[in-house]
């Protein structure tokens, strides 16, 4: 029997890792924004139109709103409607995988090492894993890169940039990246030919190439249904400081929690590789990767982006060329060949059956995990006795809210941060947190249901005020509704939109 070849052996851990991924990138249908995504979706596939402003809500009715995620939002509710959480939880562990598939491939050195530091990189991104379509973001810068680096031997596979570029700005706000990863790379390039270490005929065709594609996506950004508004909604997401304050998703990584560990292991790994002068990456690489290793420390939700571009550095340091895949000495080679078949598709089989099952574990306990994390018995109590329409929910319980109340109740605020603006997600945190002025809040705003956590500071203030009454209270939730006199003041005016950060977690539940 002859000996593995190198092509096999990239087949068996490129099958190795395809199988562990689907089971490990799998997640519950739990993103707290997933619910007014679907909602969204949905509007979008009855009314047949767009949002331009906003529905859902009652603090910012008719506001303008920018719609960047809407395609991915037909996609899936399209997906819910015809496979329920079943499609999605698979979907979305499919994307996530191919972003990472991609990445495998752009590993140099040995297939083992290159799978090695890719799960590496997944197990440092898992915090921002989910049913959400920050993954087609994901997905596509890690193609990005791919066709950036082999764009340069082949130079056509730069057209599919635009062409996927309009796709992505459709899809999701991080179309941004796109660019900055783009304008990164070209920096590379140029520091590259001024320090003498390529070049600079060999950079400047590379270089022009990739600046017509910069210049071709900017030219394409109008290409959605907000039309030139695309162009500043990003510097406005990033503008918003108010919001980083308490948004979990966007503050820096904690290394002392569990789960950031492989983040940690991820740089560490890096220094490694800077110090072993052979590995030490270009400077197309360097720059990028330094962009991104600030934004990963900055914020939990840049992880992924940076792990694209460490892993393949990480590869390169993990790689030995003098170690060869060789039978080992006294074994006959038959033998040595029939385990190295027999060994992988054994594990390729195992790994298989455990990414099915892992997947059907999670469909099944879909309805638990959903009834853990949010109030689903007290919403079900809400939708069967009409109550006041003007909520004021929990925010990660907002978007729920809007997915099963919507249109017989409309809520304060939802997981929609652009929409609503630092003051606004201010005066709910004024109320939630029982400080001075809340009272207030509740009263112009002619909030005439709450529903909150049962621990929440909120819901102990709301016990004790004679025009509240506790309609429904279980371990986990409490609605209230005003049983006083009516508000007095006029009708809020509705404001304009304060674009500020897209966020997909927020406020632990504050006692």
């Amino acid at each position: 029997m002859r000996k593995i070849s190198g092509f096999d052996r990239a087949q068996v851990f490129g099958g190795l890792l395809l199988f562990g991924l689907l089971a490990l990138t799998a997640r519950p249908a739990t993103d707290p924004d997933l619910w007014w995504h679907l909602r969204t979706g949905r509007w979008i596939a009855e009314t047949r139109h767009i949002p331009h402003t906003d529905p859902f809500s009652f603090t910012r009715a008719g506001s303008a709103w920018v719609s960047h995620e809407w395609l991915s939002e037909v996609v899936f509710y399209q997906i819910w409607r015809h496979t329920s959480w079943a499609g999605l939880i698979v979907f979305s562990a499919i994307v996530t995988t191919a972003g990472f598939v991609l990445l495998f491939l752009r590993c140099p050195g040995p297939r083992h090492w290159a799978a090695a530091a890719t799960v590496l990189g997944a197990l440092a991104s898992a915090p921002a894993w989910g049913v959400r379509p920050q993954m087609f973001t994901f997905l596509l810068a890690s193609l990005f890169l791919w066709l950036m680096e082999r764009g340069q031997d082949r130079p056509r596979l730069l057209l599919w940039i635009p062409p996927l570029f309009v796709l992505w700005l459709n899809l999701h706000a991080g179309f941004a990246l796109g660019l900055a990863l783009l304008l990164a790379y070209c920096a590379g390039l140029v520091c590259e030919a001024i320090a003498g270490k390529t070049p600079w005929a060999h950079v400047r065709p590379h270089l022009v190439r990739l600046l017509l594609a910069v210049v071709a996506c900017l030219a394409v950004v109008p290409l959605n249904p907000s039309g030139a508004q695309l162009y500043r909604y990003p510097l406005d997401v990033l503008r918003s400081a108010g919001m980083r304050s308490f948004i979990v998703e966007w503050l820096s990584p904690d290394f002392h929690q569990f789960r950031f560990v492989p983040l940690l292991l991820m740089c560490l790994a890096l220094l490694v590789a800077f110090a072993r002068a052979r590995s030490r990456p270009k400077a197309r690489v360097l720059v990028p990767l330094l962009g991104t290793l600030f934004a990963a420390l900055d914020a939990v939700r840049h992880i992924p982006i940076f792990a694209l571009l460490a892993v393949p550095v990480i590869a390169a340091a993990l790689s030995d060329p003098s170690r060869q895949w060789q039978s080992p000495s006294g074994r006959p080679e038959g033998e040595s060949s029939k385990l190295r078949l027999v060994l992988p598709a054994t594990v390729l089989a195992f790994l298989a059956v455990f990414a099915m099952v892992r997947w059907d574990t999670l469909v099944r306990s879909q309805a638990r995990a959903e009834g853990d994390l949010f109030p689903k018995a007290a919403v079900e109590y809400l939708a069967s006795h009409r109550k006041p329409t003007q909520l004021f929910a929990y925010y990660d319980w907002g978007g729920y809210a809007i997915w099963k109340l919507y249109p017989d109740y409309r809520v304060f605020v939802d997981g929609r941060a652009d929409l609503y603006g630092d003051d606004l997600l201010g005066q709910f945190k004024t109320a939630v947190q029982l400080r001075p002025g809340w009272q207030r809040v509740l009263q112009q705003w002619r909030v005439g249901t709450v529903l909150v956590p049962a621990s929440c500071a909120l819901a102990q203030g709301l016990a004790l005020e004679p025009d509240w009454f506790v309609e429904y209270r279980d371990a986990q939730a409490v609605v209230f509704t005003r049983v006083g006199p009516g508000i007095a003041g006029p009708e809020p005016p509705k404001k304009p939109s304060q674009q500020g950060k897209k966020v997909t977690k927020s406020l632990p539940v504050l006692t």
